[in-house]
């Protein structure tokens, strides 16, 4: 039976949420689970590749940089080209390069082996950024749109208490594997990873990206596949404006990010993702070392690495507990206070968590830390940065934004050790603070609220929140 003509939020709106719209969520979940885990394994793997390899703490940086710095290359090189090709196509081809890059630094033979292979896994999960967010984002109604981003995103904390779990118990497991322990935390990874790249070709187009294409039958065609409900029609889109972007087929233009009408959007995606994962990812990844710093004697014998790589990813694992509740109440609140409201309360929850930690309470200050992240600003600029852009170029701004955040990440990785080794922990924690609260004052200030809004032309011209 032939439904009536209605838009497409209309069609998404109009019935509970299909099989294969859950599919598409689950796929896109399981891509933020492998980046969490991969990422925080190989912050406890870390000591144990220093010395196989015979590592300084430069070189430490490096490996820490490399999938970090892939991820930013990724995020800024491929984001976009999910605007040209479309979106399954790069969700399909991001996951293939990730298995390849596990598999590579699973059997990496030396540390430029090593590097390169995580650099490789970084431009996978670089792309799956913008890619699995506008997976999401355009199948589902805007109602739950934000609740829905959110919950796939909150597979990133699961993942990382899911690998130091892991990572936790191989350490403690001491059996004789034919490969050095750190190896199988890229080994392990790979079969599932395997198991969601074959499954992705089951999803279809969005029909948001189709629309944006001119390619109108194509996506009533992938529409009633997405929503099982053959014979739908779709109505006519608006014509563009003269401020919305057009898709084509050149390459993306870097330059109409920052012009108006996307300046506002730019500045709001790109700033507070720069100045969370500056912070973020320096106690994220390195929280085993802080931790060592500060439970265990400087003059430790190196025959005791493995015992001190274990009691630090024990309490690394109860810290990283923290961000689940966090991603919880962001799941529940984001579709009630909006956006804005929780990235500003979570930016200043992170600075007194900074803080406390700095104060001496480092166990008690690094738990608030990752709730307060959680809440506010580590989910609240991976679902702006989807929403804020028009769809002919939503992938094109969704990977400028999380390669800025990458950025910050990289800054962090490649200085914080030897910082950590010159200033101490006292010192380097209350300069992350000052991020964060860098990071409430330019979301205050270019504040746009995209809670129930249509994706469509995006908000980047929208009044403030």
């Amino acid at each position: 039976m032939v439904g009536p003509a209605r838009s497409l939020e209309e069609h998404l709106a109009a019935a509970p949420l299909s099989r294969r719209q859950w599919l598409v969520w689950l796929l896109a979940t399981a891509g933020k689970l492998f980046e969490g885990l991969i990422v925080f394994m190989g912050g406890i793997a870390l000591p144990l590749q220093a010395v196989q390899f015979s590592m300084t703490p430069l070189e430490q940086g490096c490996v820490v940089a490399a999938s970090l710095l892939g991820i930013l290359i990724g995020a800024l090189s491929l984001g976009g080209l999910a605007d040209r090709f479309g979106r399954r196509t790069l969700f399909i081809a991001e996951s293939l390069v990730l298995l390849l890059g596990l598999l590579l630094a699973g059997f990496s033979p030396s540390a430029p082996w090593l590097l390169a292979a995580l650099l490789l896994i970084g431009l996978a999960l670089g792309a799956d950024y913008p890619t699995a967010h506008l997976m999401i984002a355009e199948s589902i109604p805007a109602a739950v749109r934000g609740r829905l981003v959110l919950s796939a995103f909150s597979a990133q904390a699961v993942g990382a208490v899911l690998g130091t779990a892991l990572a936790t118990l191989l350490l403690a497991s001491q059996t004789d594997l034919p490969l050095p322990i750190w190896r199988w935390f890229y080994g392990l990874p790979a079969v599932p990873v395997a198991a969601v790249a074959a499954a992705r070709l089951l999803v279809p187009e969005s029909s948001h990206w189709l629309l944006s294409r001119g390619q109108h039958a194509a996506a009533e065609r992938e529409l009633a596949r997405l929503l099982n409900r053959p014979g739908l029609i779709l109505a006519a889109p608006a014509p563009p404006t003269a401020d919305t972007p057009v898709a084509g087929s050149d390459p993306a233009d870097w330059r109409q990010l920052l012009q108006t009408p996307l300046r506002r959007a730019t500045v709001l995606a790109s700033v507070p993702w720069f100045l969370q994962d500056v912070a973020t990812y320096g106690v994220g990844i390195f929280t085993p070392l802080l931790l060592q710093a500060d439970l265990l004697p400087p003059d430790l014998p190196p025959g005791d690495l493995l015992h001190a790589d274990l009691l630090a990813a024990r309490s690394s694992l109860l810290v990283d507990l923290a961000l689940l509740p966090g991603i919880a109440a962001a799941i529940a609140l984001v579709d009630r206070w909006g956006r804005i409201p929780l990235q500003i309360l979570g930016f200043i929850g992170c600075a007194a968590g900074l803080l406390l930690a700095a104060s001496g309470q480092l166990l008690a200050g690094l738990l608030l830390f990752q709730f307060m992240t959680n809440l506010g600003p580590n989910a609240q600029t991976y679902l702006l940065a989807g929403e804020l852009f028009p769809t002919p170029v939503r992938g094109l701004g969704a990977g400028f934004a999380a390669a800025a955040g990458k950025l910050g990440a990289v800054v962090t990785a490649l200085a914080l050790p030897l910082l950590l080794r010159r200033w101490g922990v006292p010192l380097v924690l209350p300069g992350l603070a000052i991020t964060s609260l860098l990071g409430a004052a330019v979301t205050w200030c270019w504040r746009v609220e995209p809670m129930g809004r249509d994706l469509a032309a995006g908000t980047s011209t929208g009044p403030q929140a």
